[in-house]
């Protein structure tokens, strides 16, 4: 009898961390298993907002797929997908195809952008390496621009970011940290620089405890970060963000917009005929698809409801990673012919948002609430636990945030 093929599509927190789990609990003979990625790394999203305001190298946030896969055990193919065949169990990529008894599908997220006239065309998102590297770059060349133009333009130094949500909050708070260093090496006085956070709910960090809310804003307007609440973005052009506040218009000068309000799924889940809701799919309790057993879906691509709110749970890099653990469980049963699958129950341990490097909130171990450095602490934790996890303690010594006093 053939060994089944089991294909994993993404090298994301969930399809990584499927590809680590396996390659631990399958051997060789028991299964061949690929690893699909465009790129030969893979990289912590959740440090993205360091890299895009440059307070963080990207060389730190992207980790070489080689370095915590074992090429003997998990063929890795460095290729784009292009297109999925459920009903022939293939996966067409760039430059050839693959044929699956098994597939997980991690493909992860894309900028859902509400049809805001000029948003895709004029906005930064902070959703890849190469995305987090332009913003930075953009900010440093303005910066830069500023003093060499006969006529200074205050749109070079005003940076919008849309979305008071977590990814919002964090790039804020780093980029509040990075302004005063960046008016210092480019002769710039730092009120001339505004940071503008616009926010269409009516509070920021739409969901979190009111204190903690509080404490951050706090936080970042003492830094100079300038918030527009219940404010909706109507238009982004070149050089101005429109929004509505009010029933009034305003505008802002800025050729600098960082979207971080929105995502959905990858588009291809639904080119490919999977039913889904803005590219994520309805899944069994066990993570599979409902249309084909076969196929398992983790992190930004699968829609989970939480009971107890009847909400999607959010699709955070916590719930992607023990996605990953319950998929490579179930894969593994099914290797060996067990066909009972244990259902994904989410195990949430709390959340914590940086305030820039210095400060940051957050819930843990039954709701307690976390400010200031024990929270950066935490967080440093949290992100040294899941490299630990990944590729042992080598990983967290080279990639680690081990700086907790600082």
């Amino acid at each position: 009898m053939n060994n089944p093929n089991i294909v994993i599509l993404g090298a994301g927190y969930g399809g990584i961390m499927t590809a680590v789990k396996l390659q631990k609990s399958l051997g060789p003979n028991d299964a061949n298993i690929t690893l699909v990625n465009k790129h030969s790394y893979h990289y912590q999203t959740t440090w993205l907002h360091e890299n895009a305001a440059g307070t963080l190298h990207h060389d730190r946030t992207r980790i070489a797929i080689n370095d915590v896969v074992n090429t003997s055990q998990v063929n890795f193919v460095q290729d784009t997908v292009s297109s999925i065949l459920p009903e022939e169990k293939k996966v067409v990529l760039e430059d050839g195809e693959l044929s699956y008894d098994y597939l997980v599908i991690g493909l992860g997220f894309e900028a859902a952008t509400f049809g805001i006239p000029g948003l895709k065309e004029n906005a930064f998102t902070i959703n890849s390496i190469n995305s987090a590297r332009l913003i930075r770059q953009h900010i440093e060349y303005n910066f830069a621009k500023y003093n060499n133009e006969a006529n200074p333009k205050e749109e070079r130094l005003n940076i919008v970011v849309g979305g008071a949500g977590f990814t919002g909050i964090e790039f804020v708070g780093e980029l509040a940290n990075r302004i005063p260093e960046l008016c210092k090496e480019y002769d710039i006085p730092r009120e001339k620089v505004r940071l503008i956070n616009v926010e269409a709910a009516p509070t920021a960090l739409p969901g979190f405890d009111p204190e903690l809310v509080e404490y951050a804003m706090n936080s970042l307007e003492a830094k100079g970060v300038d918030f527009k609440i219940g404010a909706m973005i109507k238009e982004v052009t070149e050089n101005k963000l429109v929004f509505e506040k009010d029933e009034q218009r305003e505008e802002i000068a800025t050729n600098t917009v960082v979207w971080a309000a929105g995502v959905r799924g990858n588009s291809l889940v639904e080119e490919s005929g999977f039913e889904a809701n803005r590219g994520r799919m309805p899944v069994e309790p066990d993570l599979r698809s409902k249309q084909y057993p076969e196929v398992f879906i983790v992190g930004d691509c699968a829609l989970i409801f939480n009971e107890e709110t009847e909400r999607p749970y959010p699709p955070t890099a916590q719930i992607a990673i023990q996605m990953a653990e319950n998929t490579a469980e179930n894969l593994t049963k099914l290797v060996s012919g067990d066909k009972h699958l244990e259902p994904f129950k989410p195990n949430l341990q709390g959340t914590v948002a940086s305030l820039g490097h210095d400060d940051a909130i957050g819930v843990v171990f039954d709701d307690k609430k976390l400010f200031g450095w024990s929270a950066t602490a935490m967080k440093k934790v949290i992100d040294n636990r899941y490299l630990l996890k990944l590729g042992g303690l080598g990983l967290v010594l080279k990639k680690g945030k081990l700086n907790f006093f600082k």
